[in-house]
Parts: C-alpha cells; structure tokens; sequence
C-alpha cells in the first residue's frame, strides 16, 4: 500500500513547502481538495508543487465537477501533467448540496447522470482522444492539442452504489473520505471492483482518506478534539450515511487515534482488504500530533 498525505495552506510558500518535506521524507503522494474560498486553489497548487518537486504523486481530492465544464478542466489537467512529467492524477466528485445550491446558486439534482456525462467526456480527453459526445447535461466536441501530451490518471470521489459503478466503468479508481474499515471492506471495495471488472477495465485503485490520525498518548482527548475541528462533517448528508454504514455516531468515533501499534494495526488493516493508497488525514489534535503522526508515517515508508 502506498502512502500519501493531504495537505492545504494559505500561501504558496507553505503549500510548496508542506509538498517538499513529504516527498524528502519518502512518501508516495500528495493530495489537495478544491475547498472553494479557502486555502490556495488547488489546480494551481498543483502547478506549482509540480515546478518544485521531483518525484511524488501530485493528485486532487477533489475538484468538483460543477467548478469547470469537463473540457476546461481536461485541458488544465492535461497542462499540468506536462509541469508535473506523469507524476499528476486528476481526482474529481460531485461536491455537496450546500456549496452547489447555496454558495453557487446551481440546481444539485441528477448526479449520477451527470458525472456519467463528465466521466465520458474527460476520460477521452485525458487519455488523448478527441471527445465528440452529446449528453443530457455535458457535452464536447473537440480535443485537446498539447505538444508531449501525457495520459492523466483520471480518479472519482465515489462513495454510494451509483457512483461507484461509475467509477468502476469509467475512471482508474475511487478516492474516499470519511469511509472507516468496515465500510471499505463491505460497501465500496466489492462495488467498484465488481463494476471495473465487469468493464474488463484493471483492479481499481482505491485511495483511502478523511479519516483523521494521530499519534497520540491520552485518546480521550484526541477524540474530543477531532469531534471540535471535524465533526461538522457528520451532518454533511454523504458523509452522514458512510458514519452510519461503519455503525458510527459521530466522526470521532472512526478517528485513528493512539499509540504506534493502534496506526500500524489501521495501515495493516487497509491493505488486508484491498485499500492500494492512504491518503492520510493528520489531525491537529495538540501542538505535536501532526509531527509525530507524520514521522511516524515516515517510518512505515
């Protein structure tokens, strides 16, 4: 299994940075979701990152699909491929009701269907083709004309049973948050699998993330603290339902929060089911955990 971090940050400085020290310490991957009006954007700091490193995995996770039409998006994606040498993978997903609806005054309605457009479109761009489609809600007729052009890795943020059958048939993988052991193991895993293999398309990479670590001593403490800085997530309805599937109450109660052998026995349990990514989630429960938590990853490397 390999091993990566998310990261975020306000200035390009600190992002470059935060991607620099991974990828001295060894870890695989770098990961950035598109939180929009916070932090720096994340195709840009794709660009960027991928000017001042030289080896690691650079991937969103991710940008919503109502952000940019799939050819727009294709092409930015493509651009930064060519920065990044190959080392660039396109995570996408659908966002949520209260940023689409609210923030951007967009009707969240139909979408399965939609994604199923926009898979279409941007898998044939991004593997180097011309999209000639016509769909309900997206569509493209033209391609995408780059000198060295590289194949961009194309991942959805795919957690129900719609989704993930998409994801099977249509992308290289799914990348998850908020999806604890049980739920991999039983709901996501077995449903893309099945779809990709249904598709004759290869194993499905599975990049697992949003569930907070820490390394810690008082347990106690770090679930009360990841409770204060995450657990708005539990009344996000698509997170809500992957905490009911793991028989969760809150979101603390599928943090990974204890000593060394409480994380090596959550990273030995990932790979045992199939998890082929961790995209780790390190939780600023005090002033050290993140640190630790991140040379404690280090190790595992």
């Amino acid at each position: 299994m390999r091993i990566g971090a998310m990261i975020g940050g306000e200035t390009a400085g600190e992002v470059v940075g935060k991607a620099r020290d991974l990828e001295e310490r060894g870890f695989d991957s770098v990961w950035i979701g598109a939180f929009l009006g916070y932090g720096l954007e994340a195709l840009t700091a794709m660009t960027l990152i991928a000017r001042e490193t030289e080896r690691i995995e650079l991937g969103t996770a991710v940008v919503p699909i109502y952000f940019h039409h799939p050819l727009a998006l294709a092409e930015q994606a493509v651009s930064i491929q060519q920065v990044a040498g190959g080392r660039f993978t396109l995570g996408i997903g659908l966002s949520h009701p209260f940023i689409v609806e609210d923030w951007l005054g967009m009707p969240y309605t139909k979408g399965a269907a939609k994604m199923s457009d926009y898979l279409s479109i941007t898998r044939r761009l991004l593997n180097g083709a011309t999209a000639d489609f016509t769909g309900d809600y997206y569509s493209a007729h033209a391609g995408i004309h780059l000198a060295d052009a590289r194949r961009v890795p194309l991942l959805s943020a795919a957690l129900g049973p719609r989704m993930l059958k998409l994801a099977g048939e249509l992308t290289d993988g799914t990348v998850t948050y908020m999806a604890g052991l049980q739920t991999l193991e039983k709901h996501i895993i077995p449903r893309i699998r099945s779809a990709a293999e249904a598709a004759g398309n290869p194993p499905p990479r599975i990049v697992a993330g949003g569930i907070p670590m820490a390394l810690v001593n008082d347990v106690d403490a770090a679930r009360t603290a990841v409770q204060e800085q995450h657990g708005g997530y539990g009344d996000v309805s698509t997170y809500s339902r992957m905490l009911d599937l793991e028989g969760a109450a809150k979101v603390a109660d599928i943090a990974v929060v204890g000593d060394e052998r409480v994380l090596r026995d959550f990273l030995d349990r990932l790979e045992a089911i199939g998890v082929t990514d961790l995209m780790a989630s390190l939780a600023a429960v005090d002033d050290g955990a993140v640190e630790r938590t991140t040379d404690f990853l280090t190790a595992q490397l």
